[in-house]
């Protein structure tokens, strides 16, 4: 594997010395944040992908990672500079579904194929999919559609509902919608990045709410999180993966313990590829991995796979060996629906403490095989 950029210089010392690109080198250009208040997410992903590259030991990769610091601007700015200066084969690695939106539309367009380690926004999924877009996370509304139905289940009657007003956020709340049965005693969009929740808490104080569904990424979730404790409100939280995951448990500590969320993937899934990643990234890196270590795992996984049936060159070739995802996923079981996104089971899991370490352990299947609403809408 080769490896370039300032911003990736300390992954080559982490993962050894890179061995020199060949003719047929496949070359990914990899946008992700690195910086800023959702730099923990860029990370992630970054280290899972080229975790799976170093284990397999490929000196047929070059990776170029750079920093979109979440600003959509610049993301487009390093797509252009990716497909036309540096001539990449392949782009991955974008967090924000924002983000997602100015660049995939345009990559696809001009042949290039988009692998996404993360956003799978509503639009992309549905009339604005394309054979060369592969989302190997999820579509946006998943995890919240079996955050929905976890509240049936609970008994949940009258949620207050929030997220920031942005693609995901808006899908999230959707989704979410779509599956709870109950009544809402509110639902409010705030602002993407907000740190300060007191209005929203207040809101939520006033309501006869009997539960609280939240969508808040990254830094944002850590922020509400703390601020919800300290209100001292007791009412019941539910969320997906994205405010619960492995690096925001540890910014939280004790305010996340007993906390529902939904994930398709969870460290303690009993599979072979899971455990194997899971123990390999410890090694690595010194910490657990999270969510979108995972994703990016599987993303890097998925591309060799298909870079060992066909050749990037041969656009139809490369495309169905996409497709089939031929590759032994830490998720088990995984295949794509006709619009390039994953069918696969969502879990509910509960925050505990390991030890001084917070994480989460699955204590049930929200969603069986589960796909997305949009299949339909994607002609293709």
């Amino acid at each position: 594997m080769k490896l370039r950029s300032l911003i990736a210089a300390a992954c080559i010392g982490a993962l050894g010395t890179a061995a020199a690109a060949s003719e047929d080198t496949v070359k990914v250009g990899m946008i992700t944040t690195l910086s800023g208040g959702g730099a923990g997410l860029g990370i992630d992903v970054r280290d899972g992908f080229l975790l799976a590259i170093e284990q397999a030991g490929r000196d047929d990769i070059e990776v170029v990672v750079e920093d979109d610091q979440r600003k959509p601007d610049i993301a487009v700015q390093l797509a252009d500079k990716m497909i036309q200066s540096e001539k990449v084969d392949v782009l991955t690695g974008i967090i924000w579904s924002n983000l997602a939106m100015a660049v995939v539309p345009s990559a696809t367009a001009r042949g290039k194929f988009y692998l996404s380690p993360n956003a799978g926004p509503s639009k992309l999924a549905g009339q604005g999919c394309h054979p060369n877009y592969f989302n190997v996370a999820w579509q946006n509304d998943n995890l919240h559609e079996a955050a929905g139905g976890y509240a049936n289940d609970a008994g949940f009657s009258n949620s207050f509902i929030l997220a920031p007003n942005y693609p995901a956020g808006q899908d999230a709340l959707a989704g979410y919608k779509r599956i709870y049965d109950g009544e809402l005693a509110g639902e409010v969009f705030t602002k993407l990045g907000q740190k300060d929740y007191a209005s929203e808490i207040a809101q939520i104080r006033a309501s006869d709410a009997d539960s609280v569904f939240f969508f808040l990424p990254g830094g944002m979730g850590i922020s509400f999180l703390k601020q919800y404790a300290d209100s001292g409100l007791d009412l019941p939280v539910v969320g997906p993966a994205f405010s619960f995951d492995q690096g925001i448990l540890q910014a939280v500590g004790e305010a996340a313990l007993g906390v529902k969320n939904t994930s398709q993937w969870s460290k303690d899934l009993d599979n072979a590829a899971n455990t194997a990643f899971v123990a390999a990234f410890q090694a690595e890196y010194g910490r657990l991995p999270s969510l979108y270590a995972s994703q990016g795992y599987d993303t890097a996984n998925l591309l060799m796979s298909a870079m060992d049936a066909a050749d990037v060159g041969d656009a139809e070739g490369f495309r169905a060996a996409l497709k089939a995802a031929d590759f032994d996923s830490v998720r088990g079981d995984f295949e794509f629906a006709a619009n390039n996104h994953p069918v696969q089971d969502i879990y509910v899991r509960e925050v505990i403490k390991e030890g001084d370490v917070f994480t989460n352990r699955i204590i049930g299947t929200a969603l069986e095989d589960h796909s997305n609403v949009y299949v339909d809408d994607c002609k293709m």
